[in-house]
Parts: structure tokens; C-alpha cells; sequence
């Protein structure tokens, strides 16, 4: 991990044209990003990422603030993107994997600070992407790409007490449904840390 106050200096020799500091930030903040994305558009994820990042690079100059700043900030860009897109096909969300699919999949990460253990595989975020549209993103802003409830009530247009309700609602959601498909047998791993996850978001 790279300390924050590095970070804050990458971002700052990226908007004076640093290249290596520009894919620095690229290969820190895409992956979140792209699930994120996921979870509003679908298999079209990549193309508004791209999208996202041209805007990115093109008004990155003008951006003032701190890595946490630019996480929040690249991440309105790309709602932003996936927002139009949306409106241009009007249509939802589309996902290509099951709830089942998450049920099989093992985690190599297993650090004390990971909120969901599972978040990064794609049957994950099918799955969170499942969930109420105000849910699924107050879990993916919060847990996945990592913002705090006042940056996501930003980007969202809600007060932070609503984003952290939205959130451990949606959390709550996912540890109920994890653990009716493995009944009769005792919570699983996955469906703990989801439950631990939500009790964290109502502190």
C-alpha cells in the first residue's frame, strides 16, 4: 500500500503532466471503477470507464484536492458517463452471473479490514447490483471504491446519514440472502463479514 500522503503527491505530479504519476492513478482507481460501473451499467462498464478517463486527463488540471479528493471526484465523472448512457438506452442494469456463481467463489484476501470478502469477483457485484438502485450504490461507493458517507452523499445528492442507511440496508440484504442459500448450515465467512459490515456502517 501506498502511504496517503504519497498519494497525494502523485496526484499532484499527475496535473503537472507527470505520466507515470497520471497511470499511477489510473491502475489504483480503475478496478474500483469498473465494478462500480458494473453495477449501473452492465457489460458496458468499460466503454464509460473510457469514457471517464478522457474527461479525467483532459480536466485533471483543473481539479484541486487530495487522493480522496480525486477518488471521489474521477468517480462522479464516471456516474456522470454511466447516467447518460443510461438515459440514452433507457434501460436498467444488466448482470450475467447468479447468486449461485458467488456461493463458489473463494477469496484469496483475507485482511481484517476487508468489509466484504468477496466484493472484487464479478459474482459479487452481480449480485449487489441485484439489490435496490439507492442500496447497491451506497455499497459499491462505500465498500468497493472505498469513499467515506460524506463523499458518497456527495456524488449521490444525499446527506451522509442516509448513505450509511442505505448502505447497511443493502449489506443486511446481501448477509440474509448468503445466508438463505447456505441454510441449513451455519453463516459462512462471506455472510459474517457482510453482517460485521453493516453493523460497522450504523456505528
Amino acid at each position: 500500500m501506498v502511504p496517503p500522503e504519497d498519494l497525494d503527491a502523485v496526484v499532484r505530479d499527475a496535473q503537472c503532466g507527470d505520466e507515470d504519476a497520471f497511470r499511477q492513478l489510473y491502475r489504483l482507481q480503475q478496478p474500483a471503477l469498473l465494478r462500480y460501473l458494473r453495477v449501473l451499467v452492465g457489460e458496458d462498464a468499460e466503454d464509460v470507464a473510457s469514457e471517464a478517463w478522457l474527461q479525467i486527463a483532459r480536466d485533471l488540471r483543473t481539479f484541486a484536492g487530495t487522493w480522496d479528493n480525486f477518488r471521489g471526484w474521477s468517480t462522479t465523472i464516471a456516474r456522470h458517463r454511466a447516467m447518460d448512457l443510461l438515459r440514452a438506452q433507457r434501460r436498467r442494469p444488466v448482470t450475467t452471473t447468479t447468486e449461485d456463481q458467488l456461493l463458489t467463489v473463494r477469496a484469496d484476501d483475507d485482511t481484517a479490514d476487508r468489509a466484504i470478502e468477496l466484493v472484487s469477483t464479478d459474482a459479487a457485484v452481480a449480485l449487489i447490483a441485484t439489490l435496490p438502485p439507492d442500496m447497491a450504490e451506497a455499497v459499491m461507493l462505500r465498500v468497493v471504491v472505498g469513499l467515506d458517507a460524506k463523499a458518497t452523499g456527495s456524488i449521490l445528492g444525499k446527506r451522509a446519514g442516509a448513505v450509511r442507511t442505505a448502505a447497511y440496508r443493502g449489506l443486511k440484504q446481501l448477509a440474509n440472502r448468503l445466508a438463505e442459500k447456505k441454510s441449513p448450515k451455519p453463516a459462512t465467512k462471506p455472510v459474517t463479514q457482510i453482517r460485521a459490515a453493516a453493523l460497522k456502517e450504523m456505528r
